[in-house]
């Protein structure tokens, strides 16, 4: 699916049998890009990068389960783009081969992040720029990232696995916390506009405003 809008473009690609949902955000004009969540077909993401003839600035992780960091080295190594988590991750990111063996899968280990993600860093990429916003619940890392599109396009908000339409992240793997989960989509996502599109980590996107009336597992 390809968006053309003023602002960015965005092209969000369901990788690997997880189906998450991986971004590749860029500016048409100066061709300059980030990817949110390369987490597996590490490949098809390099060719999709390579096709629309885009510099990667950057590999953007919303937190550092297989599913979605599965495809960081690969995508990497073809890119030449750093990979950026926020370090609470760190753990889950080097256990990665780990991780995938769990679930009956085979990962190889992903090569050592770049600088750690900061609450609030901006993260630019051409004219624009995605702000991280630490979510912590579904892992302590979790990490949200809000698109300033300027004054000409609408805003978007990669919530990862913290925010689902009509669900929110699951809190049982390690180092999940439902009350900090809970805590997170109320006082850093349930803040921004109602109207704000929402591309969540797997499944299709929402709206601030509709979770907000209509999810079951968040009351504000």
């Amino acid at each position: 699916m390809s968006t053309q809008t003023a602002g960015p473009s965005l092209q969000i690609l369901p990788v690997g049998p997880l189906q998450c949902n991986c971004s590749i955000l860029w500016d048409p004009q100066t061709r300059e890009a980030v990817i949110i969540d390369p987490g597996d077909e590490g490949p098809r993401i390099a060719k999709a990068v390579e096709s629309a003839g885009l510099r990667v600035a950057a590999l953007l992780h919303t937190h550092g389960h297989f599913d979605h960091i599965g495809a960081a080295g690969s995508v990497a190594a073809a890119t030449g783009a750093p990979i950026r988590i926020h370090s609470a991750d760190r753990p889950l990111y080097d256990a990665l081969a780990e991780q995938a063996a769990l679930f009956g899968m085979r990962a190889d280990p992903a090569p050592p992040p770049d600088e750690p993600l900061r609450d609030r860093e901006r993260i630019g990429f051409g004219r624009f720029a995605v702000t991280a916003l630490h979510t912590p619940g579904h892992t302590p890392g979790s990490t949200s990232f809000l698109l300033d599109a300027g004054e000409d396009a609408s805003p978007i908000l990669f919530s990862g696995d913290t925010l689902f339409r009509r669900s929110i992240g699951r809190t049982d793997l390690w180092g999940g916390d439902t009350e900090q989960i809970l805590e997170s989509i109320r006082e850093k996502l349930f803040t921004l506009p109602a109207s704000l599109r929402v591309v969540c980590g797997h499944g299709p996107d929402t709206t601030i405003g509709e979770e907000k009336k209509a999810n079951p597992f968040v009351r504000t």
